[in-house]
């Protein structure tokens, strides 16, 4: 039996992405006055099976076009329904190359059980995976293709942010934006900042881009408070009531905060928490809050005051937005960012009417999910960044959510979990796998193969879709528990690779 995994979190800060949208500046959905910001799928429609188009011709595209990282900028360009948001300056321009668009298979030979199971067996048994559990999955047919141990609860790692990112993605509206706000205190010359979840709020002068592409900027604020007090401020308070509970995650390990891929979970800070706002891998602050009251106090030539809660008819004196939630979830995934996947479980929490806190967002993900027919059957959560190793999660509950966001159906559920797979990183090429298939034995899944991967201490996760050698997209969960960190990674490359390979007859 492998040793019990330790909250050693993956190196989800390690591989480049692409951020999130320039944020607007729409009423806040936490606002009871404003809406809602929930707009949960339903059950019980009848699906229709359809060409699978949405995610195949995407990963068409992307290799007839033989350049792996041009993928959003040419969707973008193309104005396909999976394209992320417009980029906010011109992307790299890719490789003169001859684009053609081709619809995956649909009426071809299936894959089938024996198939899968010749293609994947034997490097399934590879010593350096440890225990091995797993699902395989036709989108199409919905038919369990290949299964080890997949109803098995398995600690899941970073693949916990494809749940909280799902579940995000059903409950909430997709162009919702979270508020950093400032209002008048109760005392002359006394402002608060009230945090309502943005920690992408940029400590960067107006623009410049910290690794949260088109985040707001601090200065922003402060021109607006500036201007509705003009310049009479003398202290700043801190409303952080927006989140409750601890700050911590149970079972994280205590080097784990502040540390260069998680701080603090609390509802308002610069840049993530990062001391160095253009570095995905600097050091985390011990208190991010304490520091953007720190911050906002000096630039607006005040000092700092202590911690309380505001009334909510407030008066506000000025207030930023993030980016939207769809772009957020982007992030979280291809940069497997641990503090957004505890955001996005908290505002999920909030919409399902639950305490912001580690609790409540692990309840309201599993809700929200089961509610729209996926099974989470012993699935347990303690937070939403996978940085527990309490978490335990079946191999078929993640190849359900991915079969659902890769389905040729065209529901409301199948909709609103198309921009999963945008988050998905490219083998080889975007995110947390962009040093990964690097071997020959794993070539064959360069831009094939989407994932997101996850790694504790004794655990190696990678959940995503591959589209085969005959244009049928397939579903993967696989859950390790091999100690050698690159030897695992590279087996799981090959078994993906190999599923890219295959017909599968």
């Amino acid at each position: 039996m492998s040793p019990a995994p330790s909250a050693h979190a993956q190196g989800s800060t390690s591989a480049e992405g692409t951020g999130p949208a320039d944020p607007a500046g729409p009423p806040d959905p936490t606002d009871p006055t404003g809406p809602s910001g929930s707009s949960d799928a339903t059950e019980g429609k009848p699906r229709r099976r359809r060409v699978l188009v949405a995610v195949s011709i995407a990963v068409v595209l992307l290799l007839v076009a033989g350049v792996t990282l041009a993928l959003p900028p040419v969707s973008n360009r193309l104005g396909l329904p999976w394209a992320p948001n417009a980029p906010q300056a011109d992307p790299p321009r890719p490789q003169e190359v001859r684009l053609a668009l081709s619809e995956a298979s649909a009426s071809g030979a299936a894959p089938t059980p024996s198939g899968v199971a010749a293609a994947i067996g034997e490097l399934a048994t590879d010593p350096d995976l440890g225990e091995l559990s797993g699902s395989v999955v036709d989108p199409a047919t919905g038919q369990q293709l290949w299964e080890r141990g997949g109803t098995t609860t398995a600690t899941p790692a970073s693949t916990t942010k494809v749940l909280v990112s799902a579940a995000a993605l059903l409950a909430l509206d997709h162009d919702m934006r979270l508020p950093t706000r400032v209002v008048r205190g109760s005392e002359p010359g006394t402002v608060v900042l009230v945090g309502g979840g943005d920690v992408t709020l940029s400590s960067l002068p107006k623009g410049q881009e910290s690794i949260f592409k088109g985040a707001a900027h601090l200065d922003d604020l402060v021109e607006q408070v500036e201007k509705a007090t003009g310049g009479d401020v003398n202290k700043v308070e801190l409303d952080l009531s927006a989140y409750t509970g601890p700050e911590t995650g149970a079972g994280w390990a205590p080097e784990d905060v502040p540390s260069t891929f998680m701080v603090k979970v609390q509802p308002a800070m610069l840049d993530g928490g990062r001391s160095d706002p253009t570095n995905k891998k600097s050091m985390g602050h011990s208190d991010p809050a304490q520091h953007l009251a720190q911050e906002f106090a000096e630039r607006i030539g005040a000092e700092v005051g202590g911690t309380t809660t505001v009334p909510e008819n407030a008066e506000v004196l000025g207030e930023v937005w993030s980016a939207p939630v769809d772009e957020l979830v982007r992030y979280a995934l291809v940069e497997s960012d641990n503090l957004l996947g505890e955001v996005l479980a908290r505002q999920v929490a909030v919409a399902e009417g639950k305490e912001a806190s580690f609790d409540g967002g692990a309840e309201a993900t599993l809700e929200v999910l089961k509610r729209n027919g996926i099974d989470v059957d012993g699935a347990v959560l303690h937070d939403g960044s996978g940085l527990s190793p309490l978490n335990k999660v079946r191999p078929a509950t993640l190849t359900q959510v991915l079969s659902l966001a890769a389905s040729p159906d065209e529901d409301e559920i199948t909709t609103r979990l198309r921009p999963l797979l945008i988050g998905l990183p490219v083998a080889g090429g975007s995110g947390t796998l962009a040093v990964r298939y690097g071997e020959e034995s794993s070539s064959a899944g360069r831009g094939w193969v989407r994932g997101k991967t996850g790694t504790l201490s004794g655990v190696h996760t990678l959940a995503g879709v591959v589209l085969t050698s005959e244009g049928r997209v397939l579903t993967f969960a696989l859950m390790s528990t091999g100690q050698n960190d690159d030897a695992a990674r590279a087996a799981l490359d090959r078994i993906t690779s190999a599923l890219r390979g295959c017909g599968c007859h």
